[in-house]
């Protein structure tokens, strides 16, 4: 199986940065093929503009969707744009790995999807959900929280953690087509012992492992 990691966290010592190389090591020692996009390490540019086209639909007006759709067209994505869409379209399973900040992705990661999830390439022309360009691949959210599971709970100060991540699993995976299988959380790791979140990585090398036979969540669940 092919798989591509998007990581997003500045610092490579943290837990995030943990969960993304046991995710790598754990995948490749069970024979998969990894690419990752490291992107604070890539310092990749969140910012949605003309930079991320060669080409020119419109010159006196920018319409991202439209020169999207041109660039599409005629091969003219930015080479950072182009990399990052030829990773998805060759893999076979997608892994978002990052902290929540504000109930949503960090800057660098909305950005990153904001960039890439281009129209004309990953989605449009009545090519959406079920019928989406990415149909048949699978997608998975890893995540870290700063507050205790009980907060992110029904009822819960934070309100129902599924709700939260909703627009994303929702709104620009399963909208473009991937199947998604349900998220890897852990929450609250600054607030537990070394012990626990080392049983927080080991809980996700054996998931992983088995990762080929789970199945998508069905979309009443998110």
């Amino acid at each position: 199986m092919k798989v591509f990691i998007v990581f997003a966290h500045a610092e490579p010592r943290s837990f995030n940065g943990a969960m993304f190389r046991t995710a790598q090591d754990t995948l490749q020692a069970a024979g998969h093929a990894v690419v990752v996009s490291d992107l604070y390490a890539m310092k990749f540019d969140p910012v949605s503009d003309r930079r991320n086209f060669t080409t020119v639909k419109n010159s006196e007006f920018f319409k991202q969707q439209i020169e999207e759709t041109h660039a599409t067209e005629v091969g003219g994505f930015a080479p950072d744009v182009e990399a990052e869409l030829r990773k998805m379209e060759a893999c076979d399973l997608m892994i978002w790995q990052f902290p929540l900040w504000w109930f949503g992705l960090p800057g660098i990661l909305k950005g990153w999807a904001d960039r890439v999830f281009a129209m004309g390439r990953t989605y449009g022309g009545e090519r959406f959900y079920e019928n989406g360009v990415f149909e048949g691949k699978r997608a998975l959210l890893s995540l870290t929280t700063g507050g205790p599971e009980a907060v992110y709970e029904k009822g819960g100060w934070n309100g129902d953690i599924h709700a939260i991540l909703r627009p994303i699993q929702r709104g620009i995976l399963r909208f473009t087509g991937w199947e998604v299988l349900a998220p890897n959380i852990v929450y609250a790791p600054v607030r537990v012992s070394d012990e626990q979140r080392q049983a927080s990585l080991n809980a996700w090398a054996v998931r992983l492992r088995g990762i080929e036979n789970e199945r998508p969540i069905k979309v009443g669940e998110y």
